[in-house]
C-alpha cells in the first residue's frame, strides 16, 4: 500500500452554515474509549488534559478531551446520573474545571437506549434531566450511544436529547454514535453535528470482528458515496483514530490520518497522550494535514477513479485547492498518476506539487503527477497547488447536489460545475 496526499487550486462554492454556530469544523480532541475501555479515572483526565497541551496538540487544534463510558454508575433519588465516587472523587464539576483551565473543552459519553454498552445507566426517560445535569457540570460536548435500544426509533430517542441539549441554553456538540445502522447522513443534518457513519473502529489495516469492528481500509471503503452529506455543522464520523496504539506500522499510519483529513472527519485521538512515540506526535500534529481536514469549506473528499488495487480520492478545499490521494491497496510495485482534469483543471496546465508529510515541494508539473509504489504498507503524502495565472481553471466552482433524502448515496449525488 502506498499513499500520496496532494492538492490542487480551483474555485469552490461554500455550503451552507449550520444553524447554531457549532462544528463549523470537524470537532478535534480526545476520546478515552480505544486505548482504555472501562480503565477510566478522574487522574487520568488530568493527565490527558495536561499532556494535550505539552505536546503541542491542543495547540494544532485538538479542542475536546471527551470521556467515553463507564464513568457514570447509578442515580439518585431525583433521578440525576451519579458519576464513580471512587474513580472521580471531586465531581464532574471539578473535572471539567480543570480541563477548561487548560484552554480545553470537556465531553462525556451517554446512550440513547435504558443502559450504556457497559451496562451503566443509559439516558432514555431521562434526556432532560441528564441535559441539564451535563450542562450545570460546564460539558462541551456529548457523544451519545445506541446499545440496549431495543424497540426505539433512533430518530426519535436522538431528537429526544437533541432538544434537552439545545434547551439547555449552553453550546453543547451532540455526536451520535449508532453506527451507521439508520443511515443517519439521510436525516440526522440539524439533530446531530456528527454521526458514526460505520461500525467500531479497529487497531489494525485490514481485519474484522464477528461483532461488527472493522480495520482501517473497510472504513474507508464505507465513506465513499458519503461526500454529498458532510458539511459545516453535520459530519460523517468514521470513528475515532487509532494512530499511537501499535497495531499500525507508521506508514499506516499516515495513511489512517491521511484519509480521515480528506474524509472531513472529526480527528479524534483514541491513544495515550501520556507515553506517546515521536512518529505519533509528528502525526497527530502535522498542521499541514490537519488543515486539510479542518479546511473551512466543508467538504468530503470523494474516489475519482478505481482501478483495481489503484484509486484515486480527491477533496475540495476552501482555496481553490484539491487534497488528493493516490492509493495502492496492492503488495505489488505499481506507478500511480493522477492527470489534472480528474480534479478539474486544464489538462495541459502546471501545478506545484509539494509533500506534506515531509512539507517540502517537488516541483511544478504539467499536466500529471506521477509516483511509483514498491509495494507494501508504504506512505508519501503531497500537495498539488495551481500555479500558472495564464489558463484559468474551466467551468466555475463546483457543488454537491443531492436529490432526495432517502434515496442511497450513490444514485442521487454528484459533483457538477456551476452555469454562470
Amino acid at each position: 500500500m502506498r499513499v500520496w496526499l496532494m492538492a490542487v487550486v480551483v474555485g469552490i462554492a461554500a455550503p451552507a452554515m449550520a444553524a447554531d454556530g457549532l462544528a463549523q469544523t470537524p470537532p478535534m480532541g480526545w476520546n478515552s474509549w480505544n486505548k482504555f475501555g472501562c480503565d477510566v479515572s478522574e487522574a487520568l483526565l488530568k493527565e490527558t488534559a495536561d499532556a494535550l497541551v505539552s505536546t503541542g496538540m491542543r495547540d494544532a487544534g485538538y479542542q475536546y478531551l471527551v470521556i467515553d463510558d463507564c464513568w457514570q454508575v447509578r442515580r439518585d433519588e431525583q433521578g440525576q446520573i451519579v458519576a464513580d465516587p471512587q474513580r472521580f472523587p471531586s465531581g464532574m464539576k471539578a473535572l471539567a474545571d480543570y480541563v477548561h483551565a487548560k484552554g480545553l473543552k470537556f465531553g462525556v459519553y451517554s446512550d440513547a437506549g435504558t443502559g450504556t454498552c457497559e451496562k451503566r445507566p443509559g439516558s432514555k426517560d431521562h434526556e432532560t434531566i441528564d441535559a441539564r445535569t451535563y450542562a450545570g457540570w460546564g460539558v462541551d460536548y456529548l457523544k451519545y450511544d445506541w446499545c440496549n435500544s431495543e424497540g426505539q426509533d433512533p430518530h426519535d430517542s436522538y431528537a429526544r436529547m437533541s432538544r434537552a441539549l439545545r434547551a439547555t441554553g449552553r453550546p453543547i456538540v451532540f455526536s451520535m454514535c449508532e453506527w451507521g445502522t439508520s443511515r443517519p447522513w439521510q436525516w440526522a443534518q440539524g439533530i446531530a453535528h456528527l454521526w458514526r457513519s460505520t461500525g467500531d473502529i479497529q487497531d489494525c489495516w485490514d481485519c474484522g470482528k464477528s461483532w461488527g469492528g472493522m480495520g482501517i481500509v473497510h472504513i474507508i471503503d464505507l465513506q465513499a458515496d458519503l461526500y454529498p452529506y458532510a458539511g459545516p455543522g453535520h459530519w460523517n464520523d468514521p470513528d475515532m483514530l487509532e494512530v499511537g496504539n501499535k497495531g499500525l506500522s507508521p506508514s499506516e499510519s499516515r495513511a489512517h490520518f491521511s484519509f480521515w483529513a480528506l474524509f472531513a472527519a472529526p480527528l479524534i485521538a483514541g491513544n495515550d497522550l501520556r507515553a506517546m512515540s515521536k512518529d505519533t506526535v509528528e502525526i497527530l500534529t502535522n498542521r499541514e494535514v490537519i488543515a486539510v481536514d479542518q479546511d473551512a469549506l466543508g467538504m468530503q473528499g470523494r474516489k475519482v477513479r478505481d482501478n483495481g488495487p489503484q484509486e484515486v480520492w480527491m477533496k475540495p478545499l476552501a482555496d481553490g485547492a484539491r487534497a488528493v490521494i493516490l492509493f495502492n491497496r496492492g503488495t505489488e510495485p505499481s506507478d500511480i498518476a493522477v492527470s489534472w482534469d480528474e480534479i478539474g483543471l486544464p489538462a495541459a496546465g502546471k501545478a506545484v506539487v509539494r509533500d506534506l508529510w515531509t512539507k517540502g515541494d517537488v516541483g511544478v508539473l504539467a499536466g500529471r503527477y506521477q509516483a511509483s509504489s514498491r509495494g507494501g504498507p508504504r506512505f508519501v503524502g503531497a500537495s498539488l497547488k495551481w500555479a500558472s495565472t495564464s489558463v484559468p481553471p474551466p467551468g466555475g466552482p463546483w457543488r454537491r447536489t443531492v436529490s432526495s433524502p432517502t434515496s442511497p448515496p450513490r444514485s442521487t449525488a454528484k459533483w457538477r460545475r456551476w452555469r454562470r
